[in-house]
């Protein structure tokens, strides 16, 4: 299918949350203190991993691998959004707006690959403990967190290219606050068809597999849980999933709806409550998430400010 380029030098305009004028100095606040907490908070988490001794195994290795990730995830759309709600609309060229895209959506196939090398970290620390020193070693780790930042950056680069050079026809007015898929779609007057059976395709090479595999790796997790004879054991099994849990349940559960819809679905006033919650929300409460109901996190954090009181 041939696009033509329809004078792409030209800077498009993003609203924002214009459509609430009156609400804009409470957004503003609102925003920045998610934005200052999400950033404050996995980087405390990657700072306890670091320092800590006792946290240097694999399951921690991946969540400070997705605490960066969630830093990232969260720097490509909030700092703008905080310019937007404090300067009004934002002018953006169009290559700076498919370069945000691009890199967004990167983040977000590394988040799906990498969620799933947690729960393959899960599925060999529960149904084969023996053999998790082997099988979950420092090369593998590495292995996995490298492969899931190719993949992620590899997945959507030829999908961001194919739309890059649909024309714009409609009014260079983008009634969001960061350059998502959907919004560019709608300033082309083409037919979407291609790129929507396109995007469906991107997105199950990565989403897919990194679904079935994670459910799969649940299943196993569960069903050996439930073997377990002593209800202690058992808890203390499904504790050491359940914060990761929690955060697939999320973030597949928001993606998943925002972005595996036919365009004839796509509803502006859904769509950017939708994506506060994929983009600012759930990468603030992911540190909140393994600290609060992690033991180890906790007592470590205990102990590197109990040491470094004494210190002082």
């Amino acid at each position: 299918m041939n696009f033509q380029n329809n004078s792409h030098g030209k800077e498009l305009l993003l609203l924002g949350f214009s459509e609430v004028p009156d609400l804009q100095l409470s957004l503003f606040v609102v925003f920045l203190l998610t934005y200052f907490l999400t950033v404050l908070g996995n980087l405390i988490i990657i700072l306890i991993i670091c320092l800590s001794q006792e946290l240097h195994n694999p399951m921690y290795f991946f969540i400070s691998n997705l605490s960066f990730l969630d830093i990232s995830y969260s720097s490509v759309t909030q700092p703008q959004l905080l310019f937007i709600l404090a300067a009004g609309p934002r002018k953006i060229s169009f290559a700076a707006c498919i370069t945000q895209l691009y890199i967004f959506m990167s983040l977000a196939c590394t988040e799906f690959v990498s969620l799933t090398a947690m729960s393959y970290d899960r599925y060999v620390a529960i149904c084969k403990p023996l053999h998790y020193p082997i099988l979950m070693n420092k090369k593998v780790c590495l292995l996995l967190a490298t492969a899931s930042w190719v993949v992620g950056f590899l997945d959507p680069l030829a999908h961001t290219v194919v739309i890059s050079q649909l024309p714009i026809c409609r009014p260079r007015v983008i009634n969001h606050f960061f350059c998502d898929l959907s919004v560019l779609l709608n300033l082309s007057c083409v037919d979407k068809l291609f790129i929507e059976i396109m995007t469906y395709v991107v997105g199950s090479v990565v989403a897919l597999p990194a679904f079935l595999l994670t459910l799969i790796s649940y299943i196993f997790i569960i069903s050996n849980i439930l073997k377990i004879t002593s209800s202690a054991g058992r808890h203390k099994a499904f504790s050491t999933c359940a914060s990761h849990l929690t955060v697939v349940i999320l973030y597949y559960g928001s993606v998943l709806i925002m972005h595996m819809r036919p365009s004839s679905q796509y509803l502006l006033a859904q769509d950017k409550p939708l994506s506060v919650l994929y983009t600012a929300i759930i990468p603030m409460l992911n540190p909140l998430i393994y600290s609060l109901r992690n033991k180890d996190v906790k007592k470590a954090l205990f102990k590197l400010t109990t040491v470094n009181l004494y210190k002082s």
